[in-house]
């Protein structure tokens, strides 16, 4: 599920910046390009899709951040959490390294679609950046999935791919300009070990601090 999400947005967000490259000419000229709006779509779209198709199978958590948390609510053992960040992690590699596969020359020419600190911004204000917005994903994610609910809210469990996907794209759409919107160290991570860039592994504690 990593894989496809990584692949998934990975391509988009190279896709924009080549569609908005200002150096670009002939039919590769800029234009407007999905954009932000459009970014935070695929993002929340996919986590949307992903959690519905993967929650009855593994609890469709996508995230080592969320599956943290769930460690530390003792709703999954320690052994399955390790063994689900393992696969996580390894899963964004290979997700990325197919978006780098398939567009080697766009990818490396628009920066991999690694998490970095925008310009302008400091390490501090993109650590608070990334611990608001992992904050508003895990406390969605543990909302929309408390099993301790009443009768009358007991639809609210099929209906939790529809808020943690939503936190997603809101989370996406305020934090794109600063970080580029981690709060998925998986997703971070699989970024900066194909792209292998400086910035990428110095940026990189962040999105997992936060």
């Amino acid at each position: 599920a990593t894989l496809l999400f990584v692949y998934i947005t990975v391509s988009t967000v190279i896709g924009y910046k080549h569609q908005t490259d200002a150096s670009a000419s002939g039919p590769d000229a800029a234009c407007g390009g999905v954009g932000i709006l459009g970014i935070a779509w695929a993002f929340g779209g996919m986590i949307f899709v992903l959690v519905y198709c993967t929650a009855g199978i593994s609890g469709g958590h996508i995230n080592p951040a969320v599956t943290f948390g769930l460690f530390l609510a003792r709703r999954v053992s320690l052994v399955r959490a390790l063994l689900y960040m393992a696969a996580q992690c390894l899963g964004a590699v290979c997700g990325v390294g197919l978006v780098k596969g398939f567009q080697s020359g766009l990818y490396a020419r628009h920066g991999g679609g690694a998490n970095e600190v925008g310009a302008g911004y400091s390490v501090g204000a993109g650590l608070a950046a990334e611990i608001v917005g992992t904050f508003v994903l895990v406390y969605t994610v543990f909302s929309a999935t408390d099993s301790k609910r009443n009768a009358r809210d007991s639809h609210v469990p099929v209906l939790a791919p529809l808020p943690i996907g939503f936190a997603v794209f809101m989370v996406h759409l305020a934090t794109i300009p600063i970080t580029g919107t981690g709060i998925n160290p998986a997703r971070s991570l699989g970024a900066a070990v194909i792209y292998n860039g400086d910035k990428a592994w110095s940026d990189q504690w962040i999105f997992w601090v936060g």
